[in-house]
């Protein structure tokens, strides 16, 4: 008899069908903080993956740079106990381009500079003195591979390229007292060139300026 008037009753139906919904509410915040959870735990779980992943690539890179730059480079040359007085008279070198000895008191601007025409021997060695990497190349040289290596150096401070139209071989790399010569800019030895003498353990004065000298 209760019962029936409970379902009679407006009041008791009113709170039947809060209960429910309320029940349903309860319902759809569990489904949406599960659903939340999961994605958060899936986020998660790819920033490990791929922090793992840039963490790894890093480490491969940091091991190529180490390799490059305790291995020896195929086919370079290589001079010791070159001189470093200051002199402001040509010098003749006994290798062509020069790799190191006397040279003028101010050094050629080598932080990524690209000259299209010849500069003194005496200023460019001595930014190979500071750290520098040459690129030089003759008339025999390819368009692209000069514009290849242009762009190279044009994207790494201590480094300069320019024109020797004398020198034996059409693309030649120089860096104090070590030269390679190289047929292609796709070379291989040409990146590990750069990462090994560029500023490397060759360097007689690391860290000196190759910016504020002479441009032309």
């Amino acid at each position: 008899m209760a019962s029936a008037k409970n379902k009679n009753n407006p009041s008791a139906a009113r709170r039947a069908k809060l209960e429910e919904a309320r029940r349903k509410e309860r319902a759809r915040e569990r489904r949406s903080r599960i659903v939340t959870i999961t994605a958060a735990v899936a986020v998660l779980a790819g920033l490990v993956a791929g922090g793992g992943y840039l963490v790894s690539a890093a480490d491969e890179k940091d091991k190529a740079e180490e390799q490059a730059k305790t291995s020896p480079v195929t086919g370079e040359k290589s001079w010791d106990k070159l001189t470093q007085n200051h002199v402001e008279k040509p010098v003749d070198y006994p290798m062509n381009p020069p790799v190191g000895g006397d040279h003028n008191p101010v050094w050629m601007n080598c932080d990524a500079d690209v000259y299209t025409e010849a500069i003194p021997n005496e200023n460019a060695v001595h930014s190979l003195e500071h750290g520098a990497v040459w690129v030089t190349y003759n008339e025999k040289a390819k368009d692209a591979d000069v514009k290849a290596l242009a762009e190279r150096v044009g994207k790494t401070p201590y480094s300069l390229m320019s024109p020797v139209a004398d020198q034996k071989d059409p693309l030649m790399l120089s860096a104090w007292g070590k030269q390679l010569t190289v047929k292609s800019a796709t070379d291989a030895r040409v990146a590990q060139f750069f990462t090994k003498y560029v500023q490397g353990a060759q360097t007689p004065e690391p860290g000196a300026a190759c910016s504020g000298g002479v441009s032309k």
